[in-house]
């Protein structure tokens, strides 16, 4: 992929790190969130969408409690987000607001992303902001996440941002240059690796840790997140964020950063991302007719096909699809409850009106929404 392609690309996901923003973790750098903001406003005039994924909540949040250290507690964690994202969300709106642009705040969780209703809302919620010129500003909800269900970091959270509404390019502004072949602080002759494929593996023996001591996310996770962009067919430029003019400079087309490029088609892409990213809810056991055709045929999943139903789950839910062995064939989005699928399960279409009153889909999974397995 061309540096000129790169700068061409229409949709944008943005990610701002913690380094960045606040000066080592002292506060938020209203001079560099103005920089930026000048070169977004320069973007959006030619026709570009841009997403921006920021950290720097808990960041700020720690100046304005005075709060000499990160805390380890969940709740003072919650809490310095809390506080942080006031501040944060003020200096973007306030610096926006000089050319006239609206922000919009969006907070996500995990949940969001795994509940296919709550994934499509936000998805309809972003696409009508930037539809409307909104410039929404991204981060995870802190106050509500626990360790358990975070996404880890703003990296991961940019990329699934980039999944979301099909970004053609993540870019992820970090305090170093780019990915280099070595530690660049230990290694005088480490250079930088302007451009790879992202699924090298050998990329991951030279991906090192955080070296700010700000943020949660060092180069391994932000290689990481290259991978789970390019899931939806989504190129992912990881570019030091401090040099002048960087959006700008990589509209232009100058061949800054590490360029982390995927050959994967958004189609495949997508039901890659259903094989592996969402939790399985459910499961269906189906007989040996319905098997045969998702396998050969790539059809859609219908009720009279099922044998059995497993879990209590929700329309939208990730559902285990599975022959009679008990072995996983396909996985997909299901368009009904556990208790309708119960009452219309090994019924036909024309039939599951008088089973259940109403019809929501003719399809129990769409195809476009199923991925076979095996």
């Amino acid at each position: 992929m061309t540096r000129a392609a790169v700068g061409n690309c229409r949709r944008w996901v943005v990610k701002i790190g913690s380094a960045l923003l606040t000066d080592g973790g002292n506060g938020l750098d209203r001079q560099a969130i103005d920089a930026w903001v000048e070169q977004i406003d320069g973007l959006l005039a030619t026709g570009k969408e841009i997403v921006l994924v920021s950290s720097g909540a808990i960041a700020e949040g720690l100046v304005r409690l005075q709060w000499a250290r990160r805390p380890e507690s969940i709740g003072q964690l919650q809490a310095a987000a809390a506080v942080g994202q006031m501040g944060l969300i003020e200096a973007y709106q306030t610096s926006f607001q000089r050319f006239g642009r609206h922000t919009a705040q969006i907070l996500l969780d995990h949940d969001d992303m795994a509940s296919r209703q709550r994934y499509l809302n936000a998805r309809s919620a972003l696409n009508t902001l930037l539809g409307h010129g909104v410039v929404p500003i991204v981060n995870e909800n802190d106050t509500v996440v626990t360790d358990e269900i975070r996404f880890g970091d703003n990296d991961r959270l940019a990329a699934m941002v980039a999944n979301l509404l099909d970004a053609d390019l993540l870019v992820i502004l970090t305090d170093r240059d780019g990915l280099f072949t070595a530690d660049p602080a230990i290694d005088p002759q480490a250079t930088l690796i302007a451009e790879a494929a992202c699924s090298d593996s050998s990329l991951d023996v030279v991906a090192g840790g955080s070296g700010s001591g700000v943020g949660r996310g060092g180069m391994l996770t932000k290689l990481q997140a290259a991978r789970q962009a390019a899931h939806s067919g989504c190129n992912t430029l990881i570019v030091g964020g401090a040099q002048q003019n960087i959006l700008s400079r990589i509209a232009a087309g100058e061949p800054l950063g590490s360029l982390l490029t995927t050959d994967q088609k958004p189609l495949a892409a997508r039901k890659q991302w259903l094989a592996g990213q969402l939790q399985i809810r459910g499961q269906l056991r189906l007989d040996a007719g319905a098997v045969a055709v998702l396998r050969q045929q790539g059809s859609s999943l219908l009720a009279v096909g099922v044998l059995a139903v497993e879990g209590d789950f929700k329309r939208g839910d990730l559902i285990s699809c599975q022959d009679t062995e008990g072995r996983e064939v396909a996985r997909g989005l299901i368009n009904y409850s556990a208790d309708e699928t119960a009452m219309i399960k090994g019924y036909s279409t024309g039939e599951i009106i008088r089973q259940l009153g109403y019809c929501e889909e003719d399809e129990l999974i769409h195809r476009d929404n199923l991925v076979v397995l095996a």
